[in-house]
Order: C-alpha cells, then sequence, then structure tokens
C-alpha cells in the first residue's frame, strides 16, 4: 500500500465522493511496505481509530502512542504520520470533508462552529481515550460510523451525518474555546517545515546538498538539521532515506531492474539502496519486487536496524 502525494505534501486520493465526502477504511500498519505512512496532508478532518496494537502517531510538533481502543483526532491541513511502535497495529481510519457539516457557503453552522475550529492552529489534534466521558461516547460514534459506510444500508448516509455531527457537537462542546483562543502552533514553523518537505519530494531523486534544503527556509544548514529534527523526531538525513525507498517502490512494482530503481529513487550506489531498503523493509529489492508480481504478504519485519551513516544523501 502506498500513499500518493504531490509535491507540497498533499494527499492526492479522493476521500469519498464530491456529493457525499465521507471515507471509512480498516487496515494495518503493516499493509506499508516500511511499516508506516508518510508524512503528508488534506483537507478533510481525519479520526484514526486503533482496533489492536499500538503505533506512534505524529501530528505537526504532537506525538502519540496511540493503542488499542483509543482514537486520534486530526484537524484539516495538519501534517501527520504514523508509524509502528513494537508490533503491528489494525486501524480504522475515517475522513471527511468539513462541507459535510457546514453545509452551503455562508450557512451559520460553517461560519460558527465549523471553519473557525478546521482553520484554527491551537487544535491540530486530540488524543481520545474512554476514560474520559464525551471522548467515549465520540469513539462509540464514529465505530458505528465505520460500520455503517461498509454495510451501506438503505439511509447510511444521512445516520453517517447525524452521528459525525454529534461528535463534532461534542469536540466543539469540549475544544471550541481553545480553538478560538488562538494563536497555538507558530504558523511560520510549520510554513518552514512544509517548505522543506516539499523541497525534499520534488528534488528526492537528485544528490541534494544541505546548504540548498536550508537556502529554501533562510536557516543555516546546522540550524535547519536542529529545526527538522525537533519537529520530525528524525533526522534529515533519516527521512530522506526513507522517503527514498518508499518512492522506490513504485519503480519496482513497475518490474524494473533494482539498479534503475535505485538511480530513480534518488540512490547512487545500488548496494547501498539495497542496503538500507532491507533495513527498512525487511527483505531485498529484488525480493520485493518478485513478490509484488506474487501477490505475497509485503509486511515489514518488526524491530528494523538503522542505516549505517555516512552515504550522500
Amino acid at each position: 500500500m502506498e500513499l500518493f502525494l504531490d509535491n507540497q505534501n498533499r494527499e492526492l486520493k479522493p476521500h469519498g465522493t464530491y456529493g457525499f465526502p465521507v471515507y471509512a477504511d480498516k487496515k494495518p500498519i503493516s499493509s506499508y511496505p516500511t511499516g508506516s505512512f508518510p508524512w503528508h496532508w488534506h483537507d478533510e478532518v481525519e479520526f484514526t481509530l486503533a482496533v489492536s496494537g499500538s503505533m506512534e502517531y505524529r501530528v505537526n510538533d504532537c506525538r502519540y502512542l496511540l493503542e488499542t481502543g483509543q482514537g486520534l483526532f486530526c484537524n484539516s491541513g495538519a501534517l501527520h504520520a504514523g508509524s509502528m511502535a513494537g508490533g503491528d497495529c489494525e486501524y480504522i481510519s475515517l475522513t471527511f470533508h468539513p462541507r459535510l457539516l457546514a453545509g452551503f457557503d455562508g450557512s451559520t453552522i460553517g461560519a460558527k462552529y465549523v471553519t473557525p475550529f478546521t482553520e484554527s492552529h491551537s487544535v491540530s489534534s486530540l488524543l481520545l481515550t474512554r476514560e474520559v466521558g464525551w471522548q467515549e461516547e465520540a469513539l462509540d460514534r464514529l465505530s458505528q460510523v465505520y460500520s455503517l459506510c461498509r454495510e451501506r444500508s438503505p439511509l447510511y448516509e444521512l445516520h453517517v451525518q447525524r452521528l459525525l455531527t454529534e461528535v463534532w457537537l461534542r469536540l466543539y462542546e469540549n475544544c471550541g474555546e481553545k480553538a478560538q483562543r488562538g494563536p497555538g502552533e507558530d504558523p511560520e514553523k510549520l510554513r518552514r517545515l512544509r517548505t522543506i518537505l516539499s523541497y525534499l519530494h520534488e528534488h528526492y531523486s537528485e544528490k541534494l546538498a544541505l546548504e540548498d534544503v536550508a537556502r529554501q527556509v533562510g536557516l543555516c544548514k546546522s540550524e535547519c538539521c536542529r529545526f527538522f529534527k525537533r519537529q520530525m523526531g528524525t533526522s534529515l538525513f533519516d527521512y530522506l532515506l526513507d522517503y527514498r525507498v518508499g518512492k522506490s517502490l513504485a519503480y519496482l512494482k513497475e518490474g524494473r531492474p533494482v539498479n534503475e530503481a535505485a538511480a530513480a529513487a534518488g540512490f547512487g550506489d545500488p548496494s547501498y539502496f539495497a542496503k538500507v531498503f532491507r533495513l527498512r523493509t525487511g527483505r531485498s529489492p529484488s525480493a520485493y519486487r518478485r513478490e509484488v508480481g506474487q501477490g505475497r504478504d509485503l509486511s515489514p519485519e518488526p524491530g528494523k536496524a538503522e542505516p549505517e551513516k555516512g552515504a550522500d544523501t
């Protein structure tokens, strides 16, 4: 499984339809060959429910350990990513566009209760647990939404909209004041982060110089590295390696030779590419290419080691 993103990290996959912008899915995080889904964002609001296991979930500069029975709210436009936390995690992803609740342009509901919340930098995310009454109620309703979306019985759209409105009501009752207080997260900090990510995603196939990356956001090399590490929880070098491995998956699925896939993904040395690929996915590039064609399980092995530093970025 892969995420398809544009150069601004925006997810390209449609979340439902224009007429009914709701999407529900259940999957294990091991369905991603690297055991993680990359940083991305979308206009839709997203709720993630951990069905079994746990995962590390990042939203902007917040880090969560999402455990069985818990949920996570991710606001519209927020950067987010997830990865294995010691083992696999099966989770439900529910996304919906804010206009499902806001209605027509200029509506009172949208102007008072939806747009101010989705455009706030103060509530980009929230962990939902069953120890808090209103959050437990929200988790139950979100589970019902997932069931309705999978079964698609008569009138399911009306029931889904009703349940999501009830969840939003509880969210606004308990977090609306915080959303309006602002300013919360620093918009400039998020702009810098998006700029760096966009540059890496646009130029990943090239031999990148740290000076060029730092220049995009007006920082010196050392401060750029520190900034990225603080926000992302990983070094710029390691992030770029992970991203390049992720991009190589599509080339291998096309049946390209390993050396061509390595070069297209930005690895100058096929041997180093094979080493990093094995450490990230638990298999060699050639084995992955064969398994894709045979439809075998591509789940990564837990506890992957980190590659040695020192290679060209």
